[in-house]
């Protein structure tokens, strides 16, 4: 596999030779925080709409554009309102988010892509953060096993001791609050602006899309949502979770041959049939042939 080198200025000549020496070594190599929505992100159903159809609720969607028309509460904050608001919700307890979590359907390939973000890709290392405006649990039911539970940033709320019913929210990450949740993991991370990434899928996605671009960080859409794709650098449209590979490689990472990318797929037993790349990336992305001479497909 072609390896492109990146050398930078320093008044130091014995550090440029190093970093030609010693390309991969740990301490060389560029660390990336790759931040992603959840909800229609990584996952293909929404989170109040599975909820509401595992307690028998029919009209969790007239609800939320009642609320969204209204501009009563954010952008990504509508089904907190009806926990705490609605008659129909109040009966939700933790255990019915944990639940609801599991029935989620995940994207395809989402546990090996978080495996080849942790091992690293040409010298290159990521660190990998859910920022969702649904409640926690939901999230860490949905994601256990794939995403540790330390770097996924939900809505919390807080129960009562004995009921078990919703009483508050502790800290809500929709709109803005997705924009706090960044800026925290920046300053506690260390890494520039310029190699953070956000992946994301809706209007609650807005406001940390415009914070990351005009900080000269990447954003990446991955719906034709008619208010985030102008704003995102790059959309890209797939059922597959290894698709949001390809403008990460390209535009941040600068692999600029597509047989490079291609290589990378098939080494984990993906191909990529079909690239229809306009203003928006369509991919098409299958088992390998011979599964055997690749590393084993993993659904979810």
């Amino acid at each position: 596999m072609h390896q492109t080198i990146s050398v930078e200025r320093s008044v130091n000549s014995h550090l440029i030779l190093d970093d030609l020496v010693e390309p991969k070594s740990p301490s060389r190599r560029k660390h990336y925080l790759i931040a992603s929505d959840f909800d229609q992100t990584l996952s293909f159903n929404d989170t109040g709409v599975e909820l509401s159809a595992m307690l028998g609720l029919a009209d969790f969607e007239a609800k939320v554009n009642g609320l969204a028309n209204s501009h009563l509460v954010q952008q990504g904050g509508e089904l907190t309102y009806l926990l705490l608001h609605d008659p129909d919700y109040r009966q939700v307890r933790r255990e019915h988010l944990w639940e609801a979590g599991k029935r989620i359907r995940l994207k395809k390939n989402l546990a090996p892509l978080m495996e080849l973000l942790q091992q690293g890709i040409d010298g290159h290392r990521f660190t990998f953060y859910v920022v969702s405006a649904s409640p926690e649990e939901v999230v860490c039911s949905a994601l256990e096993g794939i995403v540790p539970p330390e770097h996924i940033f939900g809505t919390r709320l807080n129960y009562h001791p004995e009921t078990g019913e919703i009483t508050s929210v502790s800290k809500l990450t929709a709109g803005y609050g997705k924009v706090t949740v960044l800026d925290t993991l920046q300053e506690q991370l260390g890494i520039p602006w310029d190699r953070i990434v956000y992946l994301g899928d809706g209007s609650s996605d807005v406001h940390v899309m415009l914070h990351l671009n005009r900080c000269d960080g990447y954003t990446i859409a991955v719906s034709e949502n008619t208010h985030l794709a102008p704003i995102a650098r790059r959309t890209v449209l797939s059922d597959n979770a290894f698709s949001v590979l390809i403008p990460i490689l390209e535009d941040v990472i600068g692999w600029t041959d597509r047989s490079q990318i291609r290589e990378l797929f098939e080494q984990h037993g993906l191909d990529v049939q079909g690239w229809e790349k306009t203003q928006v990336d369509r991919l098409a992305i299958v088992a390998t042939a011979n599964e055997t001479a690749g590393v084993p497909l993993h659904a979810v």
